[in-house]
């Protein structure tokens, strides 16, 4: 498999390749061509990153957000609280750009998947077929070690296999994770905990410290690890503890002034999230997103919450 081209960008041919972008899916998406005409934004005045239009992420419920000139291979769906007429759709003309995207970016993060067991407390991907975290969970699943897979709670083979001294990543919707924590905690060895957010009316919502604060200490460990995704995105971002995330090398996070929605926010300063995800070639890369948070100079950036008006998301609702 040829290596896509947005996994050789760097910081410094960012912007170049993302103004090129820009310029292919104005001609070719045609819900995004009309947002940016209504904004009088075209390529002709559009020559830097905080100039590009970001397309609120709502119009992925109530339009097709893909290349005209593409056939469709399938779509992604948001989990939602809603009717499945009001959920997100992610369309793709192929999964290869988005398995490059994730596997890439994950093993430069946590080193090759063949070292680790990966157990997920997600329901299976047969189950949610059009859940992108499963897709990517499944696929990474087949390329770890044994043992890896799908757990429920209670399961006993769960319990031996995380009090192992293999090297493992456990990776959970919160109210999964905080469920099992409280249920049965124990010292964890050579275990990394990620946590994908989401409550879903399972459980009481609770701030993101509160999630880690309850399972570092059921599980005796120094920092909780989270991930950074949407049905809307090819791209991830990863925290290694305490709430800041570092996003993939083709994936960058700005954000828009609270107040007005058209201007970018220095470092520090809080706001409505928007995302450029380069690997997201035949849907639009430029989304603004219903989530709140900050950026820091490094490129790495915090999620402090929700705008009052978005509707709680998240895989949680996929545990039913």
């Amino acid at each position: 498999m040829a290596k896509a081209e947005f996994t050789s960008v760097t910081e410094s041919d960012f912007e170049e390749k993302a103004l090129d972008l820009f310029k292919d899916q104005f001609q070719k998406i045609e819900v995004y061509n009309a947002y940016c005409q209504i904004l009088k934004r075209d390529p002709s005045n559009v020559s830097s990153l905080v100039e590009i239009p970001f397309l609120p992420i709502s119009f992925f419920k109530s339009h097709k957000v893909f290349d005209k000139n593409r056939k469709e291979e399938g779509c992604f769906m948001s989990s939602g609280t809603t009717a499945q007429s009001n959920r997100s759709r992610h369309y793709y003309h192929s999964l290869e750009g988005y398995e490059q995207s994730f596997f890439t970016f994950f093993e430069a993060t946590y080193g090759p998947i063949s070292d680790l067991v990966l157990v997920a407390l997600l329901p299976s991907y047969k189950e949610q077929t059009h859940s992108s975290l499963i897709y990517m969970v499944d696929y990474l699943i087949k390329r770890a070690r044994p043992g890896s897979g799908y757990y429920k709670l209670g399961d006993q083979q769960l319990t031996k296999l995380l009090t192992s001294d293999q090297k493992k990543l456990l990776i959970g919707v919160s109210y999964a994770l905080l469920d099992w924590a409280e249920s049965n905690p124990m010292a964890l060895q050579n275990t990394i905990v990620m946590e994908t957010g989401g409550m879903k009316g399972r459980r009481k919502e609770v701030i993101r410290d509160e999630v880690h604060r309850k399972l570092k200490t059921a599980f005796e460990l120094d920092m909780i690890h989270s991930e950074y995704g949407m049905t809307e995105l090819f791209s991830q971002a990863y925290s290694p503890g305490e709430g800041i995330f570092y996003p993939s090398p083709w994936m960058k996070v700005l954000i828009r002034e609270a107040e007005d929605p058209f201007t970018i926010s220095p470092h520090e300063k809080t706001g409505g999230i928007n995302i450029i995800d380069l690997a997201n070639t035949h849907s639009c890369a430029f989304i603004a997103t219903e989530d709140l948070g900050k950026t820091y100079p490094n490129g790495s950036f915090e999620v402090l919450g929700r705008f009052d008006t978005a509707e709680i998301r998240g895989c949680s609702l996929m545990m039913a």
